[in-house]
């Protein structure tokens, strides 16, 4: 067959998986409507950009000016809202397992005349880790209470002393930390997790439709006929088979590019054009590693669950919730093997912090080689749809 031939029949097997993608509600929902809802779904859940007004308990033994000043200004912080005054700790702690607080803080009795009195007193913080935000969070801020409380009886006592305000800061803050957060200033989880978690749900949905489509014609006996519609050549029939997936999940990805970085804005040095590439490097490498599974193990079943399994112990080793370099050198030498982890790795040296696409050569390498799988096991999917028959 001469170019013109290929691409002709490459349009006629286009066409009909056209026709089957519009009779099976299932491909409209796992490539239009879930991964939209989920687009949605996860930049409105950390819209705030981090959890704030957290429920916290106090319980105030002392019951001073100084305690009660204290715990004000913990209810000032961003992140915490004290909602209830405990008479003891056990009832603290039985509202903390109901979840009804995530943390408290508590004066023992004497406090006040111990600080006042440079005798160090001891003030107790309790806060659940079940929840790891909200926990870190919270924990930073009852320690930042804690400290400031003795640091304001400390800096009462040395002006009465006759100390400058410039001796008093060098006493009570000898270094100064100027903390700059580079690219985030804001801090938000949005930001952090969304351009990981949505691609990531993307990427499974095409691992499994890819899985699907390829599997459903064996299993309802149209492998031949597809075929018979590529010319019998396995290279045209998967190319029209994946044509339109291909059309609607890079649309699906460019309109999730263009509503987080267009229309919320999330921060971008790399530029829109680089991000653009990333999404078109994220399709190919889920598409091409969703045809070298089915081509790997030729059952829908098998293949699917390998997708699946695949797909979610990805968002683990990709590496945006924990540094994948301080897991052990052979968890991390298996992160290579997931296409999210090279399109995580890609985003936050090119896109993220701006450095150019040579920085992430190897990622970038490893997304195409991802694409290019198929290759190998062309010959064994070929077989499979021509002599294999579909067992449930």
């Amino acid at each position: 067959m001469n170019a013109a031939e290929y691409i002709k029949r490459t349009m006629n097997v286009a066409a009909r998986e056209c026709g089957i993608l519009r009779s099976n509600m299932i491909y409209l929902f796992c490539m239009v409507v879930f991964p939209v809802v989920i687009i949605f779904f996860f930049t409105s859940l950390m819209n705030e950009g981090q959890p704030e007004d957290m429920p916290v308990g106090v319980v105030d033994m002392d019951n001073t000016a100084t305690t009660r000043s204290m715990t004000r200004k913990l209810d000032a912080f961003q992140n915490t809202r004290i909602t209830r005054h405990f008479n003891d700790i056990a009832e603290a702690r039985a509202a903390m397992q109901r979840n009804e607080i995530y943390a408290f803080l508590y004066f023992p009795a004497g406090t006040t005349d111990k600080l006042l009195s440079m005798r160090q007193p001891k003030i107790s913080i309790y806060y659940s880790n079940t929840s790891l935000t909200a926990g870190a969070l919270l924990g930073k801020d009852l320690k930042i209470i804690a400290t400031l409380g003795s640091a304001g009886v400390g800096s009462a006592q040395m002006s009465a002393k006759g100390y400058t305000e410039k001796q008093i800061t060098a006493f009570l803050q000898p270094i100064a930390i100027d903390l700059h957060t580079i690219q985030n200033p804001w801090i938000s989880y949005n930001i952090y997790l969304s351009t990981m978690l949505i691609p990531g749900c993307i990427m499974l949905f095409i691992f499994l439709i890819t899985v699907y489509s390829i599997g459903t014609e064996l299993k309802f006996g149209r492998s031949k006929e597809w075929l018979a519609a590529a010319g019998d050549n396995i290279y045209v029939a998967v190319a029209g088979k994946m044509l339109p997936q291909f059309i609607v999940f890079i649309t699906i990805m460019l309109a999730y590019i263009w509503y987080v970085f267009g229309i919320l804005d999330f921060p971008h040095p790399g530029g829109t054009w680089t991000m653009m590439l990333l999404g078109l490097l994220a399709v190919v490498s889920a598409q091409g590693f969703g045809i070298f599974m089915f081509g790997l193990m030729p059952s829908l079943r098998m293949s699917m669950s390998t997708c699946s399994l695949w797909a979610v112990i990805s968002f683990s080793l990709s590496g945006a919730a924990y540094p994948v370099f301080s897991m052990s050198p052979a968890i991390e030498a298996l992160a290579q093997l997931f296409p999210l982890r090279h399109y995580y790795m890609v985003y936050q040296i090119c896109v993220f912090n701006g450095f150019p696409l040579p920085y992430a050569w190897f990622n970038i390498a490893a997304m195409v080689g991802f694409a290019c799988l198929p290759v190998f096991i062309m010959r064994n999917l070929k077989r499979a749809m021509l002599k294999f028959v579909y067992i449930p």
